[in-house]
C-alpha cells in the first residue's frame, strides 16, 4: 500500500495499466499510481547480471537470456511486460541495475545530482513513468512541502557569485546549468516513497502542462542492495 496521509492530494491510485496512461494530471494531481503486488523473484535477476559500474542498462536480449528459476521467469515475464506496453504507449523504457548514482560535488552548496529533490523538464508533452522492482524506491515530495533552491536568498547569493555576469543574464544562467529544476524540502516536509511494483506516471515540466511538476529523488542506497529500476 501507498502511504496517503501526507501526500497533499496530490496522488492518485489507479487498478490497471490503461487507467494509468489515460488518467489526466488535473489540480494538485501530479502523480499517479498503478498499485501492485508483483509476483516472482526480482532479487535473482539482479543477482544474475555482473555489475562492473555503478550503472548498467540491462536490455531485453540479455534479460531473455538469463537463466533463471520459475520465480525468477515470473518477474521477468512482468518486465518484459511492462516494457512493451510503455514502448506501444510512445515511451522509450530503460532497465537499470543501480549500485549508486555519481555526486555531484562541482558546487558544494548546491548539488545538482539525482539525490536532489527536481523535476523533469521537456520542451514536448511527456510524462515521466518509473518502476522499482527491487531495492531502495525513489521518492516524491508534495510541491507544498519544498521550495525552488534558487528562490533561497542564501543560495541565490552563492549562484550570483558563481554566475558573476550582468543581472539580465541571471535566470537564462540557471536554466542553462538547471539550477531551476532543483527545490529544498521543507523543515517538516515528508517524503513519500514510491514502494516496490507499483508502476507511476509522474508530471514533467513542458510547456502544455497544466499542473506543477512532480518533485522526485533517487534513494540514498542505504540498505546495500542493488536497484532495479525501469524509467523513461
Amino acid at each position: 500500500m501507498i502511504n496517503l496521509s501526507h501526500a497533499d492530494n496530490q496522488i492518485h491510485c489507479v487498478a490497471n495499466f490503461k487507467d494509468l496512461i489515460s488518467m489526466p494530471f488535473q489540480e494538485e494531481i501530479n502523480a499517479i499510481c498503478w498499485t501492485r503486488k508483483l509476483i516472482g523473484d526480482f532479487s535473482e535477476i539482479v543477482k544474475k547480471v555482473a555489475l562492473n559500474g555503478n550503472i548498467a542498462t540491462l536490455d531485453q536480449e540479455e534479460l531473455r537470456e538469463l537463466q533463471l528459476s520459475d520465480q525468477g521467469q515470473l518477474a521477468r515475464d512482468i518486465i518484459l511486460n511492462d516494457l512493451k506496453v510503455l514502448k506501444a504507449h510512445g515511451a522509450s523504457p530503460i532497465l537499470n541495475l543501480i549500485k549508486c548514482y555519481e555526486r555531484d560535488d562541482a558546487y558544494p552548496f548546491f548539488p545538482t545530482d539525482v539525490y536532489s529533490f527536481h523535476v523533469d523538464r521537456s520542451p514536448l508533452p511527456v510524462d515521466t513513468f518509473l518502476c522499482t522492482y527491487h531495492g531502495d524506491s525513489s521518492e516524491i515530495l508534495p510541491n507544498s512541502q519544498a521550495e525552488q533552491k534558487v528562490l533561497v536568498p542564501e543560495i541565490r547569493d552563492e549562484l550570483k557569485k558563481l554566475y558573476g555576469g550582468a543581472d539580465e543574464g541571471f535566470e537564462s544562467f540557471l536554466n542553462e546549468y538547471f539550477f531551476d529544476l532543483h527545490y529544498l524540502a521543507k523543515p517538516k516536509a515528508r517524503p513519500i516513497s514510491l514502494g516496490i511494483g507499483h508502476l507511476w506516471k509522474l508530471a514533467v515540466d513542458h510547456p502544455e502542462s497544466q499542473v506543477l511538476p512532480c518533485l522526485h529523488r533517487a534513494p540514498k542506497e542505504n540498505t546495500g542492495q542493488i536497484r532495479l529500476l525501469m524509467i523513461c
